[in-house]
């Protein structure tokens, strides 16, 4: 394998994988590093709002997701206080007029878009059951140590990518005293038959019930045959990972009848089976490259998931980290160096905004007594326009 167009991508997750895609479509040869045997298919829903979608079809993959994808006709915001729906925000195209769709998708379904994509492609190697160890830098790049087993193996790169999450074992070698932070909040996740409810439950489009300490979204995957559920709660169990066993009657304590109405509390109720996972974010204003190796996703910068980006702006930072490196003169250490932290650069200020914007809403949803009223009369007085309008700076986005 020629090294000098050679990049290394810790982690085949959705961020990994994107980017393999994307340096690959400027012509490098990529090899992605995966610690897991194979690619889990456990995991939650994702929104994916035109800033990444339009990535995704760019790069080809619109046939593979077309079947898979939901396009969600509104996002209806309901409030705990007003027992109901107080807005309905439309997200038809000829409405977001964005030149991409809003897709809503199980995690694992993209992943598996991808992953045939990646197969497909003859400039990508995906190597599963094979850890990314460690780096050595020199004139001609880095040398990427892998292990498999007991086996370890060298290769020369021209760089290496940590799209390895936030437990990344590239930013813990990079910048080890960057430690993610747990939120105080956990998101309980489960997964329902569309048949299982009524069927003004399971229309097309996203549901965000605001309450007091807590909120829920819900919203059609895998082709609309079922329903993810999502529910946000404070907490103080933050055991790392994001797919353990989580017992619904602790949930349905948090969605008592005195403060949530009966369709919330009806949608808690029939989940069956509940996963979860401690919400831990990566401290803002951090470094995300060094040398020759870069970070990327929530390696680099993980936040709490209410603006519904996370995986939207690892998306975003495939893209510019593809266009940058094809736009460096290559090869040459030095070249690539600058190269990546142009991307850190040019990166950083929109992901900050983004991760502020998706604090902010947090608080948003969970507020109570007065300041809850005052939110739902604000959000019926702006009208579902005005709040479209405020969503343009992040769909509106292109590399």
């Amino acid at each position: 394998m020629a090294s000098s167009r050679t990049i290394f991508v810790a982690g085949a997750g959705i961020g990994g994988l994107t980017a393999s895609l994307a340096l690959a479509a400027k012509g490098f040869r990529v090899v992605v590093l995966e610690k897991s045997e194979r690619l889990e298919e456990a995991g939650a829903g994702l929104q994916l709002s035109p800033n990444a979608s339009r990535v995704l079809v760019d790069l080809g993959l619109a046939e593979r997701l077309r079947s898979r994808a939901v396009v969600p006709e509104a996002i209806s915001i309901s409030s705990a206080r007003a027992g109901g729906e107080i807005a309905r925000v439309p997200l038809g195209a000829d409405t977001l007029d964005a030149g991409a769709p809003y897709w809503v998708i199980h995690r694992a379904d993209l992943q598996a878009a991808l992953r045939g994509a990646v197969d497909d492609h003859p400039d990508i190697e995906l190597r599963l059951g094979c850890q990314f160890e460690d780096t050595v830098a020199h004139a001609k790049g880095l040398t990427v140590v892998q292990r498999r087993g007991d086996l370890r193996q060298q290769e020369v790169a021209l760089a290496l990518i940590g799209a390895d999450g936030i437990w990344s074992a590239v930013r813990h070698q990079m910048f080890p005293k960057v430690q993610p932070q747990f939120s105080g909040l956990i998101a309980w996740r489960g997964m329902l038959n569309a048949t299982q409810l009524p069927r003004e439950y399971t229309s097309r489009r996203v549901q965000l019930w605001m309450g007091p300490g807590a909120h829920l979204v819900a919203y059609p995957v895998s082709g609309a045959r079922q329903i993810n559920v999502v529910a946000i709660v404070p907490g103080i169990w933050n055991r790392p990972g994001w797919n353990s066993p989580g017992d619904g009657i602790e949930l349905k304590g948090t969605f008592d009848a005195r403060r949530w109405p009966g369709p919330a509390r009806m949608m808690i109720s029939a989940v069956d089976h509940w996963r979860r996972w401690a919400l831990f974010t990566v401290p803002e204003g951090g470094e995300w490259a060094s040398g020759a190796i870069a970070l990327l996703g929530d390696a680099a910068h993980a936040m709490l998931p209410f603006a519904a980006q996370g995986a939207g702006m690892a998306i975003e930072d495939a893209a510019v980290l593809a266009k940058v490196l094809s736009e460096s003169p290559m090869p040459g250490a030095a070249n690539v160096a600058t190269a990546l932290r142009r991307y850190a650069r040019l990166r950083r200020p929109r992901v900050l905004q983004v991760q502020q914007a998706a604090r902010g809403r947090g608080r948003i949803y969970h507020l109570t007594g007065p300041l809850a009223l005052a939110r739902d009369l604000t959000i019926r007085a702006m009208g579902p326009r005005r709040m479209l309008a405020q969503q343009d700076w992040i769909y509106r986005w292109q590399a």
